[in-house]
């Protein structure tokens, strides 16, 4: 595994249209697979991927709120679609739509985590790069738990404003534009 983590160089990279970025985690979120185009665009060969947290490529741009709505979706066993910016290993970002899902085993229980990204449009990048500063400068202003704290609320009231759930949201930007 490399040393430290890598600082955000302002590059942004992209992949094709036609690619799906695939990962699977156990329970905690640690990798146990990782397709080719996950390494080649996170710039991680597979043995120093495999064995460890899924948030290894997480972005210091990304929200922490959007990582609590996206846990508690989870552990409720259900999907979640929501857009991310990560970070490869060599500092370049690179934005996907996520469609993540709880894995079940034969019981029913939830036995790990199964992850396919897109490439996401550049006018749905925008409109969630936009929320995502929003909450981020909440996370920031309070620091912690409390400014989790806040930023989930501030999540929760726009999209109330909005008549929306996040769900909801992420389908309006993907599918329909950005409304103001």
């Amino acid at each position: 595994m490399r040393e430290t983590a890598p600082r955000p160089t302002g590059e942004v990279r992209t992949f094709g249209a036609h690619e799906l970025i695939v990962t699977k985690t156990d329970l905690k979120g640690r990798l146990t697979y990782a397709n080719d185009v996950f390494l080649r665009i996170s710039v991680f060969a597979e043995d120093e991927a495999i064995g460890q947290p899924h948030n290894i490529i997480r972005h210091p741009d990304m929200p922490k709120a959007i990582f609590k709505l996206l846990w508690e979706t989870l552990a409720a066993g259900q999907e979640i679609f929501a857009y991310v910016v990560n970070l490869a290993s060599d500092g370049a970002a690179y934005w996907v739509l996520a469609h993540v899902t709880p894995s079940f085993d034969a019981h029913g229980r939830i036995v790990g985590y199964h992850s396919s990204r897109r490439l996401p449009a550049p006018a749905a990048v925008k409109a969630a790069a936009a929320l995502y500063e929003r909450l981020r400068v909440e996370e920031q202003r309070l620091g912690g738990q409390a400014g989790l704290a806040a930023s989930w609320q501030l999540l929760q009231d726009l999209l109330a404003e909005r008549g929306q759930t996040y769900d909801q949201y992420v389908w309006e930007i993907t599918n329909e534009g950005v409304r103001a």
